[in-house]
């Protein structure tokens, strides 16, 4: 058995550094070619139904606008429903034939059950879902006073989705449809102070790349890594220090705007749509942030070094 070991041992280095500098590239080469391609054959959305939650702001209701020019029937779920009736009316506008609006909290199994029963029992089927309700949560851990945001945000950050999946499940078979997911760049990138939201999205990510197997091939997944996009979830978060209350997170916005890119949430949207219509397993956004996914893999001390440099400055304190 130690033999076995040492060989392997030997074996290994040639092998990854083979893999590194020669078929990596050579994979990424094929991927580009296979997403052009791809992008030239585009799913036609017209008269298809997309159920999204989280479609009262931000990339929800810009995913709403995008689909909806695309000519599809929508069903918008979220908590806020004054809001979602004027997503509806413009979504309207835009192009979709019929907007289904329902007022449900993602984080109730129930509740799911009863929006996915709604859409079937409205328009008789369902072609894409569109997991995106989510809140953030700010600040260091070791300064959490309560766990019950920490629960919150797992909740519906993570429970939020895979409730209306499993329930979705039976009608995406028949149609050969689509989950979309929204696990966020915090998923698999160094993020200081979003400890657990960064975990709620990585546990996302995890559930859904099982997924592709297990539901493989009649329902295919896109889960989209789009890094801050202007919306509430930068201007608006959920302090960790304060139970229960959620307000204008100062500090955040301190240590994110003028540091960090903030991508336009009508971009990232219309990227996510056009990712998942052409069958895009990731879609992460910006474009550049590809780059840094690499280099956490690879090199992910030096990702550590910037995290620390740009989140905590020189002395390691914000």
């Amino acid at each position: 058995m130690e033999l076995v070991h040492l060989l392997m041992n030997l074996v290994a280095a040639p092998v990854a550094l083979t893999f590194l500098f020669i078929v990596l590239p050579l994979l990424f080469i094929g991927r580009f070619i296979s997403s052009l391609i791809r992008s030239l054959s585009s799913e036609n959305m017209s008269g298809k139904v997309v159920l999204i939650t989280g479609a009262s702001s931000g990339i929800g209701e810009h995913l709403a606008y995008e689909y909806a020019k695309r000519g599809a029937f929508l069903v918008l779920v979220a908590r806020r429903e004054k809001m979602l009736v004027e997503v509806a009316k413009k979504a309207g506008q835009l192009g979709s034939p019929d907007v289904f609006v329902i007022r449900a909290d993602v984080s109730q199994a129930d509740e799911c059950k009863r929006f996915v029963q709604e859409t079937v029992r409205r328009f008789g089927r369902l072609d894409h879902l569109v997991c995106n309700a989510g809140i953030v949560s700010f600040g260091k851990f070791e300064n959490v006073l309560g766990f019950s945001n920490l629960k919150s945000v797992m909740d519906i950050n993570f429970w939020g989705s895979i409730y209306p999946t499993y329930f979705a499940i039976p009608h995406l078979r028949k149609s050969k449809g689509k989950i979309v997911v929204n696990a966020s760049g915090t998923s698999w990138l160094i993020s200081p102070f979003f400890s657990f939201y960064g975990a709620s999205k990585a546990a996302i990510v995890n559930f859904y790349e099982t997924m592709r197997i297990e539901l493989a091939p009649e329902i295919k997944i896109t889960i989209a890594a789009p890094w801050y996009t202007e919306s509430e979830m930068v201007s608006h978060g959920k302090s960790l220090t304060k139970d229960g209350v959620v307000e204008n997170s100062r500090e955040m916005r301190e240590v994110l705007i003028g540091k960090l890119p903030v991508m336009r949430v009508g971009v990232c949207a219309k990227d996510i749509v056009n990712g998942a219509c052409s069958g895009e397993r990731y879609v992460i956004e910006p474009f550049c942030y590809k780059i840094l996914f690499l280099l956490q893999f690879f090199y992910p001390g030096i990702v550590e070094w910037a995290a620390r440099r740009l989140y905590m400055g020189k002395s390691g304190t914000t």
